[in-house]
C-alpha cells in the first residue's frame, strides 16, 4: 500500500481512524501530525510502517505500510533522501542494508525484538560448525550481524518458499522455534531450528482459541505463524499480517479474532467498518516505543541514524536480496 499521507489535510484523515480513535482525542494527535507531515515535507523523507503501528501512525503519516516482506521490498524502491523506520530495530537496519546511500532513521534505538535478540552471529557460525553443508535461513527479525552469516532471509509470508527455494533436504531455520515447526509441517524439507520465540505470540493458546469460539462460535479465528504449532491448528487461517489483512477484506467475516499484536486489528478495522473484531491480542512492547512524538523528533533532529559496518552489510545485504528476489 503506498499512500502519500502529506497529500490530505487533518480533517480529511480523521475518517480513517474514527472507529478506534474518538474526536476528542483526535485534537492531542493533530499537532504532531501536522508537524510530521510538513517535517517530511522539508526533509524529502518517507514513513515506512509495519502493520503492528498504532492507528494515528498507520493511517495518518506513514507512506508506506505493510509487513516485513513488503517492507523490505519497499526499501528498494525508495526515492527520497530520508527514511523513517516506524517499527523496530532490524526493521531499520534491513531499510539501511537495501539502501546504503540513504539516511535511515529509527525514532526510538529501544525498539528491539526477542527473536532478534535471542540468536547472534557466533550462534549461526555454531551451528553451521555442527550441520556442516546446511543451508541457513534466517527470518528477517535478525539483526544484520545474523543475516551476514546465512544464504537466505525469509519472513513469514515466504518462508516455506524460501526454504524450498534451497533444493535441500535438510536446512537451518532461525530464529523462531514456532514458525520453524508451523513450516516444517507443510514440506518434506528436514527443519533444524533455534530455540527462538516471539514474545507477543508464545503467549497465545489453544485453550484461548476455545474460550473464544465457546462465546463467538461464529468468529472467524486468525493466527500468525509465530504462534504455537498448537493454536495454528486450532485456527480457521494462518498467516502473515499482510495476509491476515487480505483475508479479511477478502472474506469479510461477520467476527474476526486476530492472534497477533493489537494494533493490526485497530487497523484494518477502518479498512473493514462491516467486521467486528475480538480480543485478545498482544501488544509488544518494543513496537509500542515508536509514537508521533518520536518520529517528530527524528525528522526535526534527523536521529538516530542507522549505521552498519560495511563488511557486514555488503554480506547481510546478499541474504536480504535473494528473499526479494523469489
Amino acid at each position: 500500500m503506498n499512500v502519500r499521507a502529506q497529500d490530505f489535510d487533518l480533517e480529511a484523515l480523521y475518517p480513517r481512524v474514527s472507529r478506534v480513535i474518538p474526536r476528542i482525542e483526535w485534537s492531542a494527535y493533530a499537532p504532531d501530525i501536522e508537524a510530521i507531515l510538513r517535517l517530511k515535507r522539508e526533509r524529502d523523507a518517507v514513513v515506512l510502517a509495519h502493520n503492528y503501528m498504532t492507528p494515528e501512525i498507520y493511517h495518518c503519516v506513514a507512506d508506506v505500510v505493510g509487513d516485513s516482506l513488503a517492507l523490505a521490498k519497499a526499501a528498494t524502491k525508495i526515492e527520497a533522501r530520508v527514511v523513517v523506520m516506524a517499527g523496530v530495530h532490524f526493521m531499520a537496519e534491513t531499510a539501511k542494508l537495501m539502501n546504503p546511500e540513504k539516511v535511515v532513521l529509527i525514532p526510538d534505538t529501544r525498539a528491539g525484538c526477542s527473536l532478534a535478540t535471542s540468536i547472534a552471529a557466533e550462534d549461526v557460525r555454531s551451528l553451521r560448525r555442527r550441520h556442516p553443508g546446511v543451508p541457513v535461513v534466517a527470518y528477517v527479525n535478525t539483526t544484520a550481524a545474523v543475516k551476514a552469516e546465512v544464504d537466505i532471509c525469509c519472513t513469514s509470508a515466504n518462508a516455506r518458499a524460501v526454504v524450498e527455494s534451497l533444493g535441500a533436504p535438510r536446512v537451518i531455520m532461525l530464529p523462531d522455534k514456532f514458525l520453524a515447526a508451523n513450516v516444517a509441517k507443510t514440506t518434506e524439507v528436514e527443519i533444524i531450528a533455534w530455540d527462538g520465540a516471539c514474545e507477543v505470540h508464545e503467549g497465545f493458546s489453544a485453550g484461548d482459541v476455545r474460550e473464544l469460539r465457546s462465546v463467538y462460535p461464529d468468529a472467524v479465528v486468525l493466527a500468525h505463524p509465530e504462534c504455537p504449532p498448537e493454536v495454528v491448528a486450532a485456527a480457521d487461517f494462518s498467516g502473515s499480517t499482510a495476509q491476515m489483512s487480505a483475508f479479511v477484506a477478502e472474506r469479510r467475516p461477520r467476527r474476526a479474532l486476530l492472534l497477533t499484536e493489537c494494533s493490526m486489528g485497530d487497523n484494518i478495522a477502518g479498512e473493514n467498518p462491516e467486521v467486528e473484531f475480538l480480543r485478545p491480542c498482544g501488544l509488544c512492547p518494543h513496537m509500542k516505543r515508536i509514537t508521533l512524538p518520536a518520529i517528530r523528533r527524528a525528522l526535526e533532529t534527523m536521529t538516530t541514524a542507522v549505521e552498519i559496518d560495511p563488511a557486514v552489510a555488503t554480506r547481510a545485504r546478499r541474504a536480504v536480496e535473494r528473499m526479494t528476489a523469489l
